[in-house]
């Protein structure tokens, strides 16, 4: 049976709750109130496991210590007690320190899924604050195409991501990875 507190909860009170909850579950912590993820599709599950890959293999080519992190925790700078959120992916070059959040994230990526746009969009915009966080990238599970939100140089984010179509070009320029988009749908029907 699931334990929902009677009452808001810290990211720590989130962090050291048990919600009950034994079928794998993610949880987030939005505003103080904790929030079941849905499982994912197949197609978004697929996107996923692909840019696993995709960026690992880069990240080992290269000798990086930067390394990818499936369903990470972490922490936006605005209403930072109150808020745990959990991108679909994050790279960090900071070495593991064995938390239960992701130390000094640089890139997050999340998958958007159409019963997921608007806390998605929520989260990306919270995403923004964290100091180390250099990319954004959203990539559709409906259609070939993603969004890319880079920190400029004076630390300001666009307005606007960056759109990339169908034939298009991922670029993450952190941590140097380039592959053409299709590559992450390779294992979808969209491909």
């Amino acid at each position: 049976m699931l334990k929902i507190p009677p009452r808001q909860m810290t990211v720590d009170e989130f962090l050291a709750w048990d919600s009950g909850d034994r079928t794998g579950a993610l949880w987030q912590l939005r505003d103080g109130e904790p929030e079941m993820m849905a499982p994912a599709s197949d197609p978004h599950g697929s996107i996923q496991s692909e840019l696993i890959y995709l960026l690992t293999t880069h990240l080992r080519s290269r000798g990086s210590t930067c390394r990818v992190v499936v369903a990470p925790g972490v922490v936006p700078a605005e209403r930072s007690a109150q808020n745990c959120l959990v991108p679909d992916l994050g790279i960090t070059c900071a070495p593991p320190a064995g938390a239960r959040l992701l130390h000094e994230p640089v890139v997050l990526i999340e998958i958007l899924s159409p019963t997921n746009v608007s806390r998605t969009r929520a989260n990306v915009l919270a995403y923004r604050t964290i100091p180390t966080v250099a990319e954004i990238v959203v990539l559709r599970s409906t259609a070939i195409q993603a969004e890319i939100l880079r920190r400029g140089p004076d630390g300001a984010w666009p307005q606007q991501p960056h759109l990339i179509e169908a034939d298009g070009e991922l670029r993450i320029d952190s941590i140097g990875f380039a592959v053409p988009l299709r590559a992450a749908y390779r294992t979808t029907d969209l491909a």
